[in-house]
Order: structure tokens, then C-alpha cells, then sequence
């Protein structure tokens, strides 16, 4: 195998649930807490808005034969794990399915987002 040392992106495996499933690509997550947002009025910059947010992991998946939209509709309380082409590991623990998982036949695939509570999403 050939050295892989500087290898940054390209590749990850996933798997919901202990299930391994096809990776088409638009993976992303978000481990993150808080939102904020400018607090804006006529006269200036008052400060900032700070909200609790969901943690999230999303991917976009081939829907290959044994997979069904009612299956990742049916997701709660799944662990997730991805390993990235880094060497990074995402973790998702407890998660649940959110939005309208919506097969796409032209691509053969299926968008899913699963959030958590805080701290659900960590990164190592």
C-alpha cells in the first residue's frame, strides 16, 4: 500500500447502527454547541445573539438494493461513525434522522441528516 502520510480528503467509511452504507460524497458534520449571530440595531453593533444548536452529521448515500428510505426514516437513538481519509474519526452517539430522507432515481441516491443532543458529535 502506498504511503498515505499527506493524504487530507477523498475517502471516508460510514456506518449507522453497525450497518455499513455507501458513501456517495456531501458528508459533513458539525460538532459545534452554539450558534451566535450579530445583534445589529440603528445606532450600531449592540453584541451578539447566542443560541443552543443541535449537533449534526449528514451524508448523501448510494441507494443501493437492500436499502430503503424507511429504514434511515426509522433511525433513533443510532450510534454513527465515520472514519475520514485523515485519519480522523467522527463519532455520533444517540442521533436521530431529521428532514425528509428523499430517494433521488436519476443518481440512485439518498440525502440523510441525523442530529443529537450537545455534545452527541465529537471528533478524535
Amino acid at each position: 500500500m502506498g504511503d498515505t502520510t499527506n493524504r487530507l480528503a477523498g475517502t471516508a467509511n460510514f456506518t449507522a447502527n453497525g450497518v455499513a452504507y455507501a458513501l456517495v460524497g456531501e458528508f459533513e458534520y458539525n460538532p459545534s454547541l452554539v450558534t451566535r449571530e450579530s445583534a445589529i440595531g440603528m445606532d450600531g453593533v449592540h453584541g451578539y445573539i447566542e443560541k443552543p444548536m443541535a449537533p449534526h452529521i449528514s451524508a448523501t448515500f448510494r441507494d443501493s438494493g437492500g436499502l430503503t428510505v424507511a429504514d434511515f426514516n426509522a433511525m433513533t437513538n443510532v450510534p454513527i461513525s465515520v472514519q475520514l481519509a485523515n485519519g480522523k474519526l467522527v463519532i455520533g452517539r444517540n442521533m436521530w434522522t431529521v428532514e425528509d430522507q428523499t430517494a433521488k432515481s436519476a443518481e440512485g441516491t439518498i440525502e440523510v441528516r441525523w442530529e443529537g443532543f450537545q455534545g452527541s458529535v465529537t471528533e478524535n
